[in-house]
């Protein structure tokens, strides 16, 4: 029989989705009566006093339904910056929680509170960056990267010519401060307990070479800490001001008046509260002093804290952004239709953007009953029509995911390689008949109610998620609902600490690994090493899954070096016992639908040019301000 696509209508009233339909339309963009805030920045002379300009556009968005009017006044009090007309401005729209920030002025990559994704990248730089876009890695502050012949030291050359931002040389000595830095320590600051077990010494040989070396074979250091992908990479910081702190945890490094941060990048904080940060373009950067590269076109990069996906919306819609947040489908859908200078990663056509390296699970407590039980795990799995989720929730325009790692032509070697073990384990299957079967096997019965109970427990499944899964969550909670499982979605604040101690029944989440040439860092997050018990913080290992086999195999594929064929069937290997165990139920690839404005700005990575992904979170971003060309 041919399977009929169910839209989202027709979806809410067969399941009498109230709950579901609520979140899902809350996350419809309203169609209002907008008043278009301008904000012009006003330099004020002598005393500092407080200065409100705001310039009040309407704009109509589309035939009004709910007449909703936003009136925004931000008083700000400036001294000394200076004025940067709008086209030479990139305006970015993320973070914070109800359009304010709590972390502002936190300037150390290391103080708690600091990240990187508002915009900060701008702010610093790595020694490397890749793109798995266009496969491609970009030296920078370092020129090569060397192995022994066994993989237990790394020499790292640092480029001729770095300087920090107070013109301090950037050398050898600053990295290898930084490394030892990190483990001594360690496990607080970012990838210290890693390197704390693999990183024997770091020493700057001389100015400009740094040799590291491991505790045992380690081939993948390089690429895996210390280079600029997506959102992984070791900060490297200058110790000349780090010397004397000790804790960076609590050091903010911030004061404008003395030049902090110290940075080797393009771009330096002028100004920064709560409300909106200032990041001024240096003239004098290393990069363009010594011709490796030219100074980007944008002279200011503006970042405001986000208030929600309507707001973004609203503002994508009349160009006071360049770019925000990714956006839900039927938002950026909503977007497009309405501004023909926004674009996504695929223009104007679905899915409008593209595959993240943040592939998306639902997971479990795998060290607690009943979800410690691999039938338990396939029951769920059975119980979820992926693809009805996806036509629902997003209108078709996403797909689904069949293991943990990301859709990237790098990686598909090593799917071929397991394509009949997929076919055995069909995790994207969906099969009533077969979830009800492991179920009964494992003495399960339906109530009155139509859930499954045993020994007087119902089986439930409480899942959590952020606001992001708002659209999808519910409707896999109402289908695992009516294939007899107690489940529900929530958003409660509370989400992101319990999840982390493993109390939480059921969860969403993605995984931040593998992006290419290998799958090791993603099979590496359900290392049992790294698994904590239940109470007790495991962002190391969120899955809880604990196979001593896996782990073996895992362990020793971290020991061979990128691109050798044992990869392949170590990985193989490993899938047998993960695909049988099943310690999370795959369910769709994440996308970035990121809206960019071509009103001010062009260059942007497109699925046209690829060069990069489009997330300004991420640490590559300034390779796309590179590419960034005003329009006038």
């Amino acid at each position: 029989m041919e399977k009929r696509r169910i839209d989202r209508r027709r979806f809410l009233q067969i399941a009498g989705l109230t709950t579901a339909g609520a979140a899902l339309a809350a996350c419809q963009p309203k169609v209002v009566e907008v008043e278009k805030i301008v904000k012009e920045t006003v330099i004020v002379k002598g005393e500092a006093e407080v200065v409100e300009k705001v310039v009040k556009e309407t704009v109509v968005v589309k035939q009004e339904v709910q007449k909703e009017v936003t009136k925004v006044v931000e008083k700000v009090v400036q001294t000394g910056i200076k004025n940067v007309p709008r086209e030479r401005t990139i305006v970015l729209y993320f973070g914070g929680s109800g359009g304010t920030w709590a972390n502002s002025q936190i300037a150390s990559p290391y103080a708690t509170g600091y990240t990187h994704q508002n915009g900060d990248a701008a702010t610093i730089e790595g020694l490397q960056y890749y793109s798995s876009f266009a496969d491609e890695f970009w030296p920078w502050t370092a020129e090569s990267d060397e192995y022994n012949a066994d993989g237990t030291e790394l020499t790292i050359k640092i480029r001729k010519g770095v300087e920090w931002s107070d013109g301090t040389p950037f050398t050898a000595k600053d990295v290898a401060f930084t490394l030892k830095s990190v483990i001594a320590q360690a496990p607080i600051l970012r990838n210290s307990a890693y390197m704390k077990e693999w990183v024997k010494d770091a020493v700057a040989v001389d100015d400009y070479t740094v040799k590291v070396t491991f505790t045992k074979p380690n081939w993948r250091f390089y690429f895996d800490y210390l280079t600029f992908k997506f959102d992984t990479g070791q900060y490297m910081v200058p110790e000349h001001i780090y010397k004397d702190e000790a804790d960076w945890t609590k050091f903010m490094n911030f004061d404008v008046d003395k030049g902090w941060p110290v940075t080797t990048a393009p771009y330096k904080y002028t100004y920064w509260t709560n409300m909106q940060k200032f990041e001024d373009r240096r003239d004098d950067w290393w990069a363009a002093k010594t011709g490796f590269a030219k100074l980007p076109a944008a002279e200011r990069i503006l970042c405001l804290p986000m208030v929600d996906d309507t707001k973004a919306a609203q503002l994508s819609i009349n160009n006071s952004l360049d770019a925000c947040l990714d956006l839900r489908p039927n938002i950026i859908k909503t977007v497009l239709e309405q501004n023909p200078n926004v674009i996504s990663h695929s223009g104007k056509n679905k899915p409008y953007g593209y595959v993240d390296w943040w592939p998306n699970n639902i997971g479990f407590n795998d060290l607690e009953e009943p979800y410690s039980n691999p039938d338990i795990r396939w029951a769920v799995s059975y119980a979820i029509d992926r693809q009805q989720a996806i036509d629902v929730a997003y209108d078709g325009a996403g797909q689904m995911n069949d293991l943990f790692l990301p859709d990237y032509a790098s990686l598909k070697p090593f799917k071929d390689a397991i394509k009949d073990l997929l076919e055995q384990y069909p995790t994207n299957k969906y099969d009533p008949a077969k979830s009800a079967e492991l179920l009964e096997k494992n003495g399960y019965a339906k109530n009155k109610d139509g859930f499954w109970e045993k020994d007087g427990k119902v089986l439930k499944l409480e899942m959590g998620g952020w606001q992001i899964y708002a659209d999808v969550g519910p409707v896999v909670a109402e289908q695992l609902r009516k294939n007899g499982f107690d489940a529900g979605f929530s958003m409660p604040a509370d989400y992101s600490d319990r999840m982390g101690l493993g109390t939480v029944n059921g969860f969403w989440n993605g995984h931040g690994g593998s992006v290419g040439p290998d799958p090791y860092l993603s099979c590496n997050l359900y290392n049992g090493k790294l698994v904590q018990p239940t109470g007790e913080s495991g962002w190391g290992s969120i899955w809880r899954y604990k196979s001593e086999a896996y782990t073996a195999v895992i362990d020793e594929m971290g020991t061979v070096p990128m691109g050798d064929p044992k990869v392949k069937e170590l990985f193989r290997k490993a899938m047998e016992i993960w695909l049988k165990d099943l310690p999370s139920v795959p369910m769709i690839q994440w996308f970035h639908r990121i809206p960019m404005n071509l009103t001010y700005w062009t260059g942007w990575p497109t699925a046209e040019d690829p060069y990069l992904n489009g997330a300004f979170w991420h640490l590559t971003w300034p390779r796309i301000v590179d590419r960034l060309k005003p329009v006038k």
